[in-house]
């Protein structure tokens, strides 16, 4: 039995996020970077700046008027701005969302179990989700599950507010709650 070869794939081309040097396509482009004096100049005068110096024509801003380009050398460049989206990235917040599970019919101490989380959930910066799931013919008490849902809201109304009102999803009615914004006076 001889053994199928798959064909093999074309190699990936990576798009540039920058025009450099040819691939400009403006006529004229207003130059700026180090050791250059700042201007609008013809795109074959921009270009053979740049070669002077050893370094790439490197077109930063396509939709201003003119475009914007700066001298610098391209490897460094592309290096400079990944170091840039990873810094970004790393200070963003992810949002987590913490879930608390009641039913029609919880129990006062029960509650207050689920209650204490929820304080500690919001205190770290998470979300709460808290929802009353409603099995068999309990979605019945629908009022129910309003009311613990809003005795919930309301023992969670210092640190916490309510993003969602309570909603009924099928069996499921839910609220989300967030961690209230302390603002620092001056």
């Amino acid at each position: 039995m001889a053994l199928q070869r798959r064909p093999m794939r074309p190699p990936r081309v990576v798009e540039e996020p920058y025009r450099i040097n040819g691939r400009i396509l403006a006529r004229s482009v207003r130059v700026v970077g180090e050791n250059v004096e700042q201007g609008v100049y013809d795109i074959q005068q921009a270009l053979e700046l740049a070669k002077s110096q050893a370094l790439d024509l490197v077109e930063i801003s396509p939709n201003a008027v003119p475009p914007v380009c700066r001298i610098v050398d391209y490897s460094k460049f592309k290096y400079e701005q990944k170091k840039k989206q990873k810094e970004i990235k790393a200070k963003a917040q992810k949002v987590v969302i913490k879930e608390i599970r009641f039913g029609p019919n919880t129990d006062d101490h029960d509650f207050e179990f689920k209650l204490k989380h929820a304080i500690n959930f919001l205190k770290e910066g998470s979300k709460v989700k808290a929802y009353v799931q409603f099995v068999g013919r309990s979605i019945v008490f629908k009022e129910r599950g309003v009311e613990l849902l809003q005795r919930f809201a309301k023992g969670l109304e210092d640190i916490g507010r309510v993003e969602a009102e309570p909603k009924l999803e099928g069996k499921r009615m839910s609220m989300f709650l967030a961690p209230k914004v302390v603002q620092v006076k001056k």
